[in-house]
This record gives C-alpha cells, sequence and structure tokens, in this order.
C-alpha cells in the first residue's frame, strides 16, 4: 500500500521526536502493509515551517537509516501546506525554494484551519489548477465548518480540489461526529484517498489497512481498489477521476456498486 500523507520525518514537527522513534514508526508502517509513504511534515504552519531544501536533506537521511536497518519502506517527499494567503505567491516566485508538491508530481497537500475555510479558498484551489497544480484537501472531516456543511466540500472539490480523509476517522478514533462526517463525504463521492496522517507508533499509528477494511464492509471492494489506485495514480502523476458509491438499503451495509463517473476530470 501506498501512503501519501504522514508525519515520519523526525524532529520538524509534531511527528518522532528522534530517529528511534522515527524507525519504530517506519516499521509500524511495514507491520500495516505499506511500502511507500510521502512524508508530509507541516509547513507555513503556527509552529512548524519545514521548506523544501530540509525537507528533501531530511528524507534522504531517512531512507539512508531506513536501508541500514533493513526496513522496506521507501519515503518520498512532500509537505502539508497550510492554506495561508501568500501561497499562490510563494509558488509562482519559485516553488524548489519552499514548496514542494507530493512526490514531485502535480498534486500538493493543503490543510485548512481546523475550525474553519478561510476566505478566498475556492479562488486559492481555482488559480493554483490554472498554474497546474491540483490541490487535495487534507482532512477535511476533522474540519468544523465543512463537517457541518459537505456543500461546502462540494464547491470546494467543483473549484478543482481533491480531498484527502484520514484513517483514524474512519474507524471512530477522532469521535462519532468525525467519523459521520467522514463516511458522509466518502458517500457523496468528495473523498478521493485515504491516507494514515500518522504522528507515532502507538498514539497516531499507521491505521491504513484497518480503514480499508471498514471501507471494504461499508462500500465494498470496488471502493477500496479505487482509493488505493488513486494512490498509485498520483505517484504516477496520472488523472484521478471522481466516482460515487451507491448505497444499499440500508446505510450500515456495503454499497459497493459505482453509481456514476463525472465527466470532468481532475487535472
Amino acid at each position: 500500500m501506498i501512503d501519501i500523507h504522514n508525519h515520519i520525518l523526525p524532529g520538524i514537527d509534531d511527528g518522532p521526536r528522534n530517529w528511534d522513534e522515527a524507525l519504530e514508526l517506519a516499521r509500524n508502517a511495514v507491520a500495516n502493509g505499506i511500502t511507500t509513504v510521502i512524508a508530509t511534515p507541516h509547513h507555513a504552519h503556527e509552529q512548524f515551517h519545514n521548506p523544501a531544501e530540509g525537507v528533501i536533506a531530511l528524507t534522504e537521511q531517512m531512507n539512508e537509516r531506513l536501508n541500514q536497518e533493513a526496513i522496506p519502506l521507501q519515503v518520498l517527499t512532500g509537505q502539508e501546506i497550510r492554506v495561508h494567503h501568500e501561497l499562490l505567491d510563494r509558488w509562482e516566485q519559485g516553488a524548489s525554494g519552499e514548496l514542494l508538491t507530493l512526490s514531485g508530481t502535480k498534486y500538493m497537500l493543503i490543510e485548512l484551519p481546523s475550525g474553519r475555510v478561510p476566505e478566498g479558498t475556492e479562488e486559492l484551489i481555482y488559480e493554483l489548477t490554472l498554474k497546474g497544480i491540483t490541490p487535495i484537501i487534507a482532512h477535511p472531516e476533522r474540519n468544523r465548518e465543512l463537517a457541518a456543511d459537505i456543500g461546502q466540500l462540494q464547491r470546494l472539490v467543483d473549484s478543482g480540489a481533491l480531498a484527502q480523509v484520514t484513517a483514524h476517522s474512519l474507524v471512530g478514533i477522532f469521535g462519532r461526529g468525525v467519523e459521520k462526517a467522514a463516511w458522509a463525504m466518502c458517500r457523496q463521492g468528495l473523498i478521493h484517498f485515504v491516507a494514515s496522517d500518522a504522528h507515532h507508533a502507538t498514539r497516531r499509528y499507521f491505521c491504513l489497512r484497518e480503514a480499508y477494511d471498514a471501507v471494504r464492509d461499508k462500500m465494498g471492494d470496488q471502493a477500496v481498489n479505487y482509493y488505493k489506485r488513486n494512490a498509485q495514480l498520483l505517484l504516477n502523476n496520472g488523472t484521478i477521476e471522481q466516482q460515487v458509491f451507491e448505497a444499499t438499503a440500508s446505510s450500515d451495509g456495503a454499497w459497493g456498486k459505482v453509481k456514476q463517473l463525472f465527466g470532468r476530470s481532475k487535472k
């Protein structure tokens, strides 16, 4: 499996504090069936900056450590970029100096504040798409405004964004309200990726296998394959399309049948 969002790099944000914790988290990823992760430390966060050069250097060190310890995991570069009013200007002024897309692709992981959707977010997403960048909204189910009004997420997707749900949200670790919002977003075809957002080997671990098991139970194998395929398409810099999965008689039952494929692809 491929994980597109996690905090595996040590000592630079709220992930592992040191190499021992980072390697323990890497072993946890392998035990969860994961072969490739994109490291996404926080950037433009209130507490953390992590410009591109430092992330690239630390990722190289991480892969060296993994080889030395014979841990079969590949780590690629990325960032979780907090939405801010200078984001587009920073990208235009020279992305290689500060900003990273996910593994050098056209996909950029962006994070909204937990309590609100900043004014101008739709316009920012649209402007990024004009620059050839497809934003991926990290954990929208944990944003209070989006969880309360899924129509807002629909508008962001209509503006050109994709969205990534957190594995822990799907299995109820963040609480019932977040869990319900996560499944509602999945049911309406507004989620395109499942990712771990792992921070720690025991407290915020790689829960991807458990999340995919939950998706299989509630939405069927086609949904699992869709989310896994999208992660691979991302690494290949491919085109990701939207799918909606039709609910069966019970909202707690399997949703496996594909209802429709939207005509507009995300490029």
